[in-house]
């Protein structure tokens, strides 16, 4: 994990950063633009918007860290760009309006999980302990809010969106990590639907489905 990275690896990292700006400031902002210009409601563009960037850029990045890179040292600093800049239009009061909202920071815990998670099974010698949370997170989570703003065209919380939440995260889990994947996506799916004030589902639903592949063999379950 802590090995210094090659060449390639770091060429590689800065292509990823790249890919994530030009998706957070230049695709969504022009996926904004049309939505708006379609009629469709500001927040319900801005809400689109970021779980795109969830699976385009979350989903994407994990796969190519997981896969592609040995040494985890230029994730962890393209970790800390991304959640300063995602911090700082907060903190200045200059949001980027096609994606974040007044109303919450829950962006930044997106990029913090993702480190932290990635940056766990890395550490502990298995890329699935981490990729298989960031892609419930990403990709479970976004086609969740995909369905809730089709159906209730705002943000809020609905049992339909956990169900299809489950149909990706079900197969997928069961694809990387046999049946204790589908445990974790099962749980990853339910605790999605709650929220406990500032700790939002980017926290809890890599947290709890991270929490179930380690725990779960520790205690003896092998399913």
């Amino acid at each position: 994990m802590f090995t210094l990275p090659t060449l390639e690896e770091t060429a590689l990292t800065l292509v990823l950063f790249i890919w994530i700006l030009f998706v957070t400031s230049f695709v969504t902002r022009r996926i904004y633009n049309w939505m708006i210009g379609r009629g469709m409601a500001h927040h319900v563009a801005v809400y689109y918007n970021r779980k795109i960037i969830h699976v385009l850029a979350g989903a994407v990045a994990a796969i190519v860290v997981a896969y592609y890179l040995k040494s985890y040292l230029p994730v962890i600093v393209l970790v800390a760009v991304l959640a300063v800049g995602n911090y700082l239009p907060h903190k200045r009061g200059r949001l980027m309006y096609w994606y974040q909202v007044e109303d919450n920071m829950f962006e930044v815990h997106f990029v913090i999980m993702w480190g932290l998670i990635m940056g766990l099974g890395f550490y502990l010698g298995d890329v699935r302990l981490g990729l298989l949370p960031i892609l419930f997170m990403s990709v479970g989570d976004g086609v969740t809010g995909f369905v809730r703003n089709m159906l209730y065209r705002r943000r809020t919380k609905s049992w339909w969106g956990n169900l299809a939440m489950a149909l990706f995260c079900i197969p997928v889990g069961f694809l990387l990590y046999g049946f204790l994947g589908i445990v974790a996506g099962v749980a990853a799916s339910l605790i999605e639907r709650f929220e406990f004030g500032k700790i939002d589902d980017n926290i809890t639903v890599p947290l709890v489905s991270f929490a179930f592949l380690k725990a779960l063999p520790l205690m003896g379950v092998t399913i």
